[in-house]
């Protein structure tokens, strides 16, 4: 980038951040909700709430579905991948 063009694009600066904080904090989303490792503690933490009655059986089985199909789902996260 040139000394013209970076000092025009100056302005767009904190937009263009923003835009960068939005893309790393949809990634990292996107890698927390498909990771086998997080989805199956997310099942063990239903369980324990079912046996705790914190929840009821419909509930636990709507819930453990959801879970059970974002373990199979075809986006699947792989350490180390961006």
């Amino acid at each position: 980038m040139g000394l013209v063009s970076g000092l025009l694009l100056l302005p767009l600066a904190p937009v263009r951040g923003t835009l960068w904080v939005a893309d790393h904090l949809l990634q990292e989303a996107e890698r927390q909700t498909h990771d086998p490792r997080a989805v199956q503690a997310r099942l063990a933490a239903l369980n324990r709430a079912l046996e705790e009655g914190a929840i009821d059986e419909a509930a636990f089985e709507k819930e453990e579905e959801r879970l059970l199909q974002r373990l199979q789902s075809p986006v699947r996260y792989t350490e180390g991948a961006s």
